[in-house]
């Protein structure tokens, strides 16, 4: 019987394992196809279309990108700069917040998470939300135009950072720690966080890709007199995308379209947006799991 057990078991964890590589493979090769397809030939590309195995090697896309590095390096400092500020900022925010609320005996924490949680389901929408920050405001053609709207501080990282607290933190520790003699911010400070890093870490690494992904921002609040030097490389990359169209679509020019990579360019845009971020993951997904399944136990 024991031996019959060991052996479903074996059966079942086979299959998951399969399962599982066979999901994970239909995740990659989408990816390992934009990788292959940015180094291929783009006259190849438009006769033959994308292909895992290109008859035709080249490097055209990416020799572009090179040739207008000034601007894509200076993007991507600003991105840097904007994510690491926001990621910074959202983390201090969420987790004071998050804190707050979590404390029963704090007078009003269930209205203060009730008006948290409503924004997710209302909102003033965009042309409001665009009257308030450029015209009370002013973050117009600014830095903080790119940090502060929609994404500082998001109620669904909030309840994440909170059920942590509530579910992984014994309330013992903390009121060993008031006992003692410390205050708030030391409680929160000695105690809290350290105790937080898988949840912290894993609302981080969302924020940050919020933050390195995010253009609409850049679209609605940076004009392209005042605000271009302050260009991300999601927007930049996007201006590169949008001249190679207007090129390929105004007749006297082209000839001069006709010149450039078009069809691979898109597919090297894109890989040069996410492959920070593909790089950076791997280094917080011991973090991910664990902040995911911990904060979403529900009280």
């Amino acid at each position: 019987m024991k031996d019959k057990t060991i052996k479903e078991s074996t059966v079942w964890q086979i299959a998951a394992h399969a399962i599982m590589i066979f999901g994970s493979l239909l995740a990659l090769l989408p990816f390992i196809l934009l990788v292959i397809a940015s180094f291929t030939d783009n006259q190849t590309a438009l006769v033959n279309g994308y292909s895992f195995f290109p008859e035709k090697w080249s490097l055209e896309a990416y020799e572009y990108i090179a040739r207008e590095w000034v601007t894509v390096g200076r993007a991507y400092l600003m991105t840097i700069v904007v994510t690491v500020a926001g990621t910074v900022l959202s983390l201090v925010l969420t987790s004071t917040f998050a804190f707050a609320v979590s404390n029963d005996r704090l007078p009003g924490h269930k209205l203060l998470m009730f008006l948290s949680i409503f924004t997710m389901l209302f909102n003033g929408g965009i042309v409001a939300s665009y009257y308030v920050y450029s015209n009370i405001f002013h973050i117009k053609d600014t830095v903080f135009a790119l940090i502060v709207p929609n994404l500082l501080m998001t109620p669904f990282n909030v309840v994440l950072v909170k059920n942590y607290y509530k579910n992984s933190i014994s309330p013992s520790i903390l009121e060993a720690a008031r006992i003692d003699g410390a205050s708030v911010f030391q409680v929160f400070h000695k105690i809290v966080i350290p105790l937080s890093v898988p949840i912290l870490a894993t609302i981080g690494l969302m924020t940050a890709i919020a933050y390195w992904n995010d253009w609409t921002n850049g679209l609605y609040y940076l004009t392209e007199r005042n605000g271009v030097k302050l260009y991300t490389i999601q927007l930049v990359l996007n201006k590169i995308n949008e001249n190679i169209n207007f090129l390929a679509n105004n007749s006297e020019l082209a000839a001069k379209a006709a010149s450039l990579p078009s069809t691979t360019m898109r597919m090297a845009i894109a890989v040069v947006g996410v492959l920070p971020i593909m790089i950076a993951y791997p280094f917080f997904q011991k973090y991910f799991v664990k902040g995911i399944t911990l904060g979403g136990v529900k009280e």
